[in-house]
């Protein structure tokens, strides 16, 4: 059941969720391990306030991108007051192993496994844009730094230039830095990619990055204060997946796959689907005209697709 969140209705809304004005992660129980399904939905009346959807993304720790399309239509900079959003509080956790960090590159979401609870701790993120990807690879945690610099590499100068910026050879830190007050680096390509802050409230789910993973100024503190040196980081890049639940419930979410041109549209770029994917949509308790409209649709969220009985 979705509950209704009204300005009057925000102490139900802190109750249902670990976080809403403190712009906090998400805490999430594990669920069993022949279980992905974490969260709930909710729906959320928009008040007359003149907020643009970007900050109440962030009052639910949900990425923009994320809310936009589960809510097609919406207009993000001034949603309609009095009209109701789906928050999409409610996903199906990565089929990977659960521990470490966990980035899925088409959801936007970092997972964070902590190794002595039995929880999920799941981030919206900003990933590298189109020609700066963010890599997909399997690394780890190599060091930590609060209060970092940032030392642009030579072709990001040159890309600032091309817009009329000249940037420093080195930005120090405080306030101005567009890695924000924590960072956290990777061993890839040396050392390269780091997951940091922002100094910036817009870009948070989506790509908007030379390569590195932004988060939001709250979450990048908390996570920079909970993860260790050395720790697993996976990062994948999967659009579609996919739950058989213990209870016998088919699931499926489906997110806009990265686009590789200019020229293509995510909301309708193929799909290349795995053959555990393509098992799942022809099992035969798999309602394959749900599942294959849900592919079409790519809400981002879970859609149950179970036969009727």
């Amino acid at each position: 059941m979705s509950a209704k969140v009204t300005l009057c209705g925000m102490l139900l809304s802190s109750l249902l969720l670990i976080s809403t004005t403190n712009v906090q992660a998400k805490v999430y129980p594990l669920p069993p391990s022949n279980s992905r399904l974490v969260g709930e939905p909710i729906s959320y009346v928009v008040p007359d306030d003149g907020r643009p959807l970007e900050t109440i993304a962030a009052e639910f720790s949900v990425g923009l991108l994320a809310m936009m399309s589960a809510n097609p239509g919406v207009d993000p900079l001034l949603p309609k007051a009095g009209s109701e959003l789906t928050i999409p509080s409610w996903f199906l956790l990565p089929d990977t192993p659960r521990e470490g960090i966990v980035l899925n590159l088409s959801e936007l979401r970092l997972y964070y496994y902590p190794s002595d609870k039995n929880v999920v701790y799941v981030y919206p993120i900003g990933i590298g844009q189109l020609g700066r990807e963010t890599p997909v690879t399997k690394t780890k945690v190599i060091s930590k730094r609060a209060n970092p610099t940032w030392t642009p590499t030579e072709k990001i100068r040159e890309n600032y230039a091309q817009r009329g910026i000249q940037l420093p050879a080195v930005i120090p830190a405080g306030p101005n830095n567009p890695m924000g007050l924590f960072a956290i680096r990777l061993a890839v390509d040396s050392g390269t990619y780091l997951i940091h802050g922002t100094n910036a409230s817009f870009g948070i789910g989506l790509r908007v990055s030379s390569g590195c993973i932004r988060l939001r100024p709250v979450d990048i503190e908390e996570l920079f204060q909970m993860v260790p040196v050395g720790i697993p980081v996976n990062i994948i890049d999967e659009p579609v997946k996919y739950s058989i639940e213990p209870d016998g419930r088919h699931y499926i979410e489906v997110h806009q796959p990265l686009s590789r041109t200019e020229s293509e549209d995510p909301q309708t770029l193929p799909i290349p689907l795995s053959q555990a994917a393509n098992l799942f949509l022809t099992d035969k308790d798999t309602n394959q005209t749900l599942a294959r409209q849900a592919i079409i649709d790519r809400r981002g969220y879970p859609i149950e697709v179970t036969h009727s009985k």
